[in-house]
């Protein structure tokens, strides 16, 4: 089984050569930017850089297309979605189940992911994440999404934050990324919202930066207290079902012992 992505790294379309550093700089996912990293005048050969990078196999690669409603995205769609080397869509700025089952239609069954950026798309996020079999993922694009809505503090932020990762799981989908931290040398600021987006409910962040990773990855890897912790719910489990209590008294019940599944899952990271 493929673990599940806990880093994934934004780079511009336009560059190939940052594109070809970024493959090799050990994020679980590099997502290709044709969109918000793309001047207007660009476009053309951000898309045509991209497909020619990616018409070879490639090892987790994903495009950020243009939005849905620019003179771009259906360009975007047609030539890069039977690729061999893109291995997800990622759909800007969708604010309706509507366009990801358009957008599913064109992809043959290639996997999407909904970036929900508008008040409109948090209002939605349910049926969007349910709309399609081919949608594997919903995510917050904060950048716009704090514009639309004139939020100035951070914490403005956190009924929509939760609002995406109740819409993911209720739709059977994986828990969604954090978005980008945006100053790449604030690598403290970075753990430390890392470890609010945990609380949250959020798995692994996208990053602007290779030096933003490993500090991605520790913050949401299990700590070895957690692993053990798991590890004695998992053991006493195996020797009795049903809820029960642990020689400490804390109680453990199915949902418990799954929690706890995960957690040693995402250690091995499988």
């Amino acid at each position: 089984m493929t673990p599940h992505p806990l880093t994934w790294l934004y780079v511009p379309g336009d560059r190939p050569p940052i594109v070809a550093k970024a493959l090799a700089a050990g994020a679980d996912v590099v997502v290709v930017d044709l969109e918000d990293a793309v001047a207007p005048d660009r476009k053309d050969y951000a898309r045509a850089a991209t497909a020619e990078l990616l018409s070879e196999p490639q090892l987790r690669v994903h495009v950020r297309v243009n939005a849905l409603d620019t003179p771009w995205a259906a360009d975007d769609l047609r030539t890069l979605a039977p690729l061999p080397g893109v291995s997800g869509l990622r759909l800007p700025k969708v604010t309706s189940p509507e366009e990801v089952v358009a957008v599913a239609e064109k992809a043959r069954g290639l996997p999407l992911y909904a970036l929900l950026e508008t008040a409109l798309g948090i209002e939605r996020a349910f049926s969007i994440a349910a709309a399609h079999p081919s949608v594997h993922g919903i995510a917050l694009g904060e950048a716009d999404l704090r514009a639309d809505l004139g939020v100035r503090d951070d914490a403005g932020l956190d009924w929509s934050r939760s609002r995406v990762i109740v819409a993911a799981r209720a739709a059977g989908l994986a828990p969604p990324p954090q978005s980008v931290h945006p100053d790449i040398r604030d690598l403290e600021g970075l753990a430390a919202s890392c470890a609010h987006g945990r609380a949250l409910g959020f798995l692994g962040r996208a990053a602007i930066h290779p030096r933003q990773l490993p500090v991605i990855e520790s913050a949401f890897l299990p700590t070895n207290e957690e692993i053990e912790q798991a590890e004695t719910i998992v053991k006493a489990a195996m020797r009795e079902e049903g809820a029960q209590a642990l020689p400490d008294g804390r109680f453990i019940d199915a949902a418990v012992v799954a929690a706890a599944q995960r957690t040693l899952a995402l250690a091995r990271r499988t």
